[in-house]
């Protein structure tokens, strides 16, 4: 990577700063550990907390804002394409409690600034889902919503211990998971399956694991590697053209550069090495990097925002960038 790369990747919000900084700038801790503290009181991470209500949530609802009605198109439980709608209001909305703690959790801030402001009770309290009107620390039936109050959850020090046992009980025949279970669908999906990994990760490494999620994750892992993360088991065809688009932020939607993060993240919590069924998806990985170093933003997800963190489709996003160039460093390492 080129130190003009370098210089713009490391010119950014602090909560993709200290990301440039730890992973691709190997810096000592205490230079990304300071950048890090500074998403509380500075840049993305700042203007979420302003945004935060007096009952602990945001935008006055657990998945949906308070003034949302109806199901978009592109509701997390559909395994469908996505449509490219334009529009602000075109899509779900992204700015409700669950997206907004998943943005602030990702991007690093130190969870002691919402257990301060007693962000886990207040939503105990005041957070009920918009499915049945379940306690918002219980989940509800949506795999990609349980998954994120579980990651939520721990970070933030809440009891989610009954929705990672969830998991244990909804996992398919074929191995993952899939959030139209309940409408009867036995078959996983990757979106699902994904999201599902993402949480149970979550809990392994913050917990230690148990040998019962261990041996979910592996499953749903598997469900992903013998399909190489993007084609169909039946044909070996690929599942869709959305598996080559890479968009920040990745919200509930699959595709390969999410996938590979994953199994990045898992191999390095677990100490292991690459899986080989990996190597096509990391070529494609690989084949959608620019000439001058960078990824594109191929789209943006529709949907209300409390605001824009990524360039607009067609530019080079320095997210992709960071996203990118971490997995092939990760991947490429194991031929060094």
């Amino acid at each position: 990577m080129t130190e003009q790369l370098l210089t713009w990747l490391r010119d950014s919000d602090p909560a993709l700063r200290w990301q440039v900084e730890r992973d691709l700038l190997r810096e000592p801790p205490e230079v990304w550990e300071a950048t890090r503290a500074r998403i509380a009181t500075e840049g993305f991470g700042a203007r979420l907390l302003a945004l935060q209500d007096p009952d602990g949530q945001w935008a006055g609802g657990a998945f949906f804002p308070a003034d949302f009605r109806g199901t978009p198109p592109d509701d997390p439980r559909s395994d469908g394409t996505e449509p490219d709608s334009p529009g602000p209001d075109a899509g779900q909305p992204w700015t409700a409690t669950t997206w907004t703690l998943n943005s602030l959790r990702e991007w690093g801030l130190d969870p002691a600034v919402l257990r301060r402001r007693r962000t886990v009770e207040l939503l105990a309290e005041n957070s009920r889902w918009e499915y049945e009107d379940l306690p918002y620390w219980g989940g509800e039936v949506d795999c990609c919503i349980n998954a994120w109050t579980v990651a939520n959850g721990l970070w933030l020090g809440a009891d989610v211990t009954g929705v990672v046992d969830w998991f244990l009980d909804h996992r398919l025949p074929d191995g993952g998971w899939n959030c139209e279970w309940v409408e009867g669908s036995t078959r996983s999906s990757v979106h699902s399956t994904l999201n599902s990994l993402k949480g149970i990760l979550a809990h392994d490494i913050a917990t230690g694991g148990t040998e019962a999620t261990r041996a979910a994750r592996r499953s749903g892992e598997e469900y992903l590697l013998e399909r190489g993360l993007f084609r169909r088991l039946s044909t070996g065809e690929p599942l869709a053209p959305w598996v080559g688009r890479f968009a920040y932020p990745f919200r509930w939607f699959y595709d390969v550069l999410n996938a590979a993060e994953y199994f990045r993240d898992a191999a390095l919590a677990d100490g292991t090495a690459p899986d080989p069924r990996l190597a096509e998806a990391i070529e494609l990985v690989r084949a959608a990097r620019q000439p001058d170093g960078t990824w594109l933003q191929a789209r943006r997800h529709p949907g209300r925002v409390w605001f824009e963190v990524d360039v607009a489709a067609g530019e080079p996003s320095k997210w992709l960038t960071l996203s990118g160039t971490r997995v092939l460093d990760w991947w490429d390492a194991r031929t060094r």
